[in-house]
Order: structure tokens, then C-alpha cells, then sequence
């Protein structure tokens, strides 16, 4: 007796060990196109590749109908109003038959040919990043730090009130803590709303309940990116 039950317990732990828990996303968004199904799926961080994939695999298996389906992953934080690539933290494409290549090596939890890319930082480089303390910060007041994961950045606007101007200053740190960039910029309080213009061109930026959002004078007011303070 003793003897079947010892096989049996180690088969169930097996199983359970195998069947791995998909991560907590919700779906905001549904855009269809001629060429895709693009799908905003919200996930709570930044997650690992084998943690993106499992999410994949369980959207298309829900999805099956959906026509070329593309999985669009945010960051909590960003907009999912934008129009463009840059909100997002990574992109899940799953390609027709006639379009897999050599090269798509990567498939599913049911064997569907998938091409994953995570385009923003890992929460490790994130972390070091938002511990950078570079002597521009020392002494000063940190309005907040905020990963830019389309350029792999961090952007840190402060306050210097030692200064007497109490000016809103912004630097850019890559992530090997090298500042790439120093910014004054121009303040814009009109219609309510305080734009702070970071380009000659007017690009600018807005700093709201801990959210920075990076705005194009290209994209006609529509925001190209924003993320919530230490995210």
C-alpha cells in the first residue's frame, strides 16, 4: 500500500510543480485593424519573459478567433489612449503560417509560433536606476524619479529652493548613471494645466498625482508616454 502511494504522491507534486500560475493582467483596450487584433494588457510590473509568455499563451487560448492577434503589455501607469509604441513595456505578435520564419524558435504553452520582445527595463536595471543618487540631486527637492523605458532612462525633476528662483529642474540618467541630459524647462500654466516645455520645438511634460506624462508636439496632444513615480 505503502508502496503505490509513494509513485502516486510524487505524480500529483509533479503536477502541481508543472502547472505554473499565470500572472494577474487585465484587458483594456481592443483595437481591430486590417493587418491585426491588438489587444492593451495590463500587467501589475515588470515581469519576466517566461511570466509574459505564460500570459500570452492564456490570452490566445481565450482568443482563438481573433484574427493575427498582437498583445500590447502596460505598465500600471501609462496611457492606454496613446496611439503610439512607445506606453508600451512589451509586445507579444503571433504571426501567420506563411510568415514563420528560422528564426521564430519561440511558441506557446499550446505550441503557437510567437514572437515576444520586451522593449523597457527589467526590474532589476529599474531598481539600480531609481537608486542612483548623482551629485545634481544632492541637497535638492526630488519631485519624483520616473523610468522612461522607451529610452531606458530616468527622468528625476526637482526643485532647488537654495537657489532663491525656486526654478523645477530635470536631468536624464542612463542606466549606467551618466546624466544625458540637463533641462530648465519653460512653464506653461495656461488653460489650468502646468505644461512644462522641455524642447525648443515645444515638447513638453505635465507632473500629475505622481504620473509624468511626456507629451510630442508631433502627436497633437496625445501622450506618448507616462508612468507613475518609482514604477
Amino acid at each position: 500500500m505503502i508502496k503505490n502511494f509513494i509513485p502516486c504522491l510524487i505524480i500529483i507534486l509533479l503536477a502541481l510543480g508543472c502547472a505554473k500560475k499565470v500572472p494577474q493582467y487585465t484587458i483594456s483596450r481592443i483595437t481591430k485593424t486590417d493587418t491585426a487584433t491588438k489587444l492593451t494588457v495590463n500587467i501589475t510590473g515588470r515581469l519576466k519573459w517566461a511570466e509574459l509568455l505564460s500570459i500570452t499563451s492564456k490570452i490566445k487560448a481565450d482568443s482563438a478567433k481573433l484574427p493575427n492577434l498582437q498583445l500590447c503589455f502596460m505598465l500600471p501607469g501609462h496611457n492606454d489612449k496613446s496611439t503610439g509604441a512607445n506606453n508600451f513595456y512589451a509586445i507579444a505578435r503571433y504571426p501567420k503560417t506563411d510568415q514563420v520564419t528560422m528564426q521564430d524558435t519561440t511558441k506557446d504553452a499550446d505550441g503557437n509560433t510567437v514572437r515576444l520582445s520586451i522593449l523597457g527595463l527589467s526590474a532589476e536595471k529599474a531598481k539600480r536606476l531609481l537608486s542612483l543618487n548623482p551629485d545634481d540631486l544632492k541637497g535638492k527637492n526630488i519631485i519624483g524619479k520616473f523610468i522612461d523605458d522607451n529610452n531606458h532612462t530616468l527622468i528625476v525633476p526637482f526643485t532647488d529652493i537654495a537657489d532663491g528662483k525656486k526654478e523645477t529642474y530635470i536631468i536624464e540618467l542612463d542606466t549606467l548613471g551618466t546624466v544625458v541630459s540637463r533641462t530648465i524647462p519653460l512653464v506653461d500654466n495656461r488653460d489650468g494645466v502646468e505644461k512644462l516645455h522641455v524642447t525648443q520645438r515645444g515638447d513638453y511634460i505635465t507632473i500629475k498625482d505622481s504620473v509624468l506624462t511626456q507629451y510630442s508636439i508631433d502627436d497633437l496632444g496625445l501622450p506618448y508616454n507616462s508612468t507613475k513615480a518609482g514604477i
